[in-house]
């Protein structure tokens, strides 16, 4: 099957006269065009094609590099030589001479997964002289042949769209992180690995050299949602070595590719409003607020995560209290009462590489959201504040049975009076009796269950002491 000389696992290689003979002759029979013995033509490769795939997107040429199995017999059947008895595939250059002229010229056109049978004349073989111990000299040789893998040094990454979105406002491009599921296939359909099997994507940047440059290169301009496949030639994936056991050396390589997400690190929230109330709103969110939204939370795909609606209750949250993520505070800012946006929060200012339960790393999150009240919040460390000048007397006011003493109750009463009154409010988003309660804590400063007019501060005035004792 190789040409003369060529090393083999049981070809031998020819002394050099026989060997510049053997060459001679080939040459002459094909530019001489010479005859047999009786005059008549001397024979071609006989080709017979007996399986055919339906699909044949790229048929062998010359210089192109194949990998092959085969099995060679001769007239009787007797077998001289089997890749299949080495396990491994032959991986040649086609068209300049590393074959025998019968094998070259019988792979001409052949596409991934056909078979052949190739009867291979002498002259177009190991002609008279043979190989000693192996092929006699004269010998027509049979060669069935099955293309596995066809490449060529000058070939680029090929990337056919098989499904997108109609919706695509924004295409990966360098330096975005994308996630996406895929499934990877030899030239000839034999599977080497798959993100669906370990029921995780694969998450990486592109165009930073953390995966082949062929896939660096077949992700860009995609799109979410978008199927791809991304064929890349082995000069562009493992090279000749392959890698692990099941990529071999100098293997085309197949990926139909789902993009699930991507992002990149300078991504802000993106801000749809969906709706907002047509009455005059001269009062939005801001931070402080205490707020009660509805949210319904999924993934870029549509993969569902949370909703408010569960609950049949809504959320709950102080704007700018770190009480939820940082990108979803963001876009709570600034809606009116009865407003829903759509917000994209991209992982960074989400749940980060790690996620969290029921969130993939790295994911990229939709919510929209319905503003349904809102309170103003109180100055930080405040629990309560007065909406006018309190009381100068303001220790007698609170001792209602006059003992000189105020104990929970009697302060409970008092602050719960003042908001129904409208002269203050507690702090949003607390229960107002822990809030009451902790105010309470915090003038009793012995901890002996009651207030004394000497414990007694305002926290403006004790703020105001602090600015004194630090001049």
């Amino acid at each position: 099957m190789f040409a003369p000389g060529s090393p083999s696992h049981t070809l031998c290689r020819f002394p050099l006269l026989p060997l510049l003979l053997l060459f001679l002759l080939q040459a002459l029979e094909r530019g001489l065009g010479r005859s047999s013995p009786a005059g008549a033509p001397l024979e071609d490769v006989v080709i017979e094609r007996y399986h055919i795939p339906r699909a044949c997107p790229r048929e062998v040429q010359m210089g192109d590099f194949v990998r092959y199995h085969y099995n060679g017999t001769f007239e009787d059947g007797k077998r001289f030589d089997s890749s299949y008895d080495r396990s491994t595939l032959v991986a040649i250059v086609v068209g300049v001479g590393r074959l025998i002229t019968g094998m070259d010229r019988g792979l001409m056109g052949m596409c991934v997964n056909e078979r052949r049978r190739l009867i291979v004349p002498p002259h177009l073989g190991y002609g008279s002289i043979g190989v000693a111990g192996l092929i006699p000299p004269d010998a027509t040789l049979y060669f069935d042949v099955v293309l596995l893998d066809v490449w060529n040094k000058a070939d680029t990454v090929q990337t056919s769209i098989l499904l997108r979105p109609p919706h695509c406002p924004r295409m990966v491009q360098d330096s975005d992180f994308v996630r996406y599921h895929y499934n990877g296939t030899l030239l000839d359909g034999t599977a080497f690995d798959s993100s669906y099997s370990r029921n995780h994507t694969y998450n990486t940047y592109v165009g930073q050299g953390y995966i082949i440059p062929g896939m660096d290169q077949g992700l860009q301009g995609a799109c979410i949602g978008e199927r791809r496949r991304i064929t890349v030639p082995p000069h562009l994936a493992y090279g000749e070595n392959g890698t692990g056991d099941k990529i071999p050396g100098s293997a085309v390589l197949i990926f139909d590719v789902l993009v699930i997400d991507f992002h990149n690190p300078e991504d802000p929230v993106e801000i749809k409003t969906l709706f907002r109330p047509p009455e005059t709103c001269n009062e939005t969110s801001k931070l402080g607020d205490f707020i009660r939204y509805h949210y319904n939370c999924s993934l870029l795909d549509g993969t569902r995560l949370f909703s408010s609606h569960d609950y049949g209750a809504p959320q709950e949250a102080t704007l700018g209290a770190n009480k939820v993520i940082e990108g979803l505070d963001r876009g709570l800012q600034g809606m009116c009462v009865g407003e829903r946006r759509q917000l994209i929060v991209p992982p960074h200012l989400a749940h980060g590489e790690s996620g969290a339960r029921g969130v993939p790393g790295s994911a990229v999150l939709r919510f929209e959201v319905e503003l349904v009240s809102r309170e103003d919040g109180l100055p930080e460390g405040y629990l309560f504040v007065w909406h006018q000048n309190p009381s100068a007397n303001l220790f007698e006011d609170m001792d209602l049975n006059k003992d000189g003493e105020v104990p929970l109750e009697e302060f409970s009463s008092f602050i719960k009076t003042q908001v129904n009154e409208g002269k203050g409010r507690l702090m949003p988003g607390q229960h107002p009796d822990k809030t009451i309660r902790d105010m309470f804590q915090n003038q009793d400063r012995n901890q002996d269950g009651k207030i004394t007019a000497e414990e007694l501060k305002l926290k403006s005035d004790e703020d105001q002491e602090r600015v004194h004792e630090e001049l």
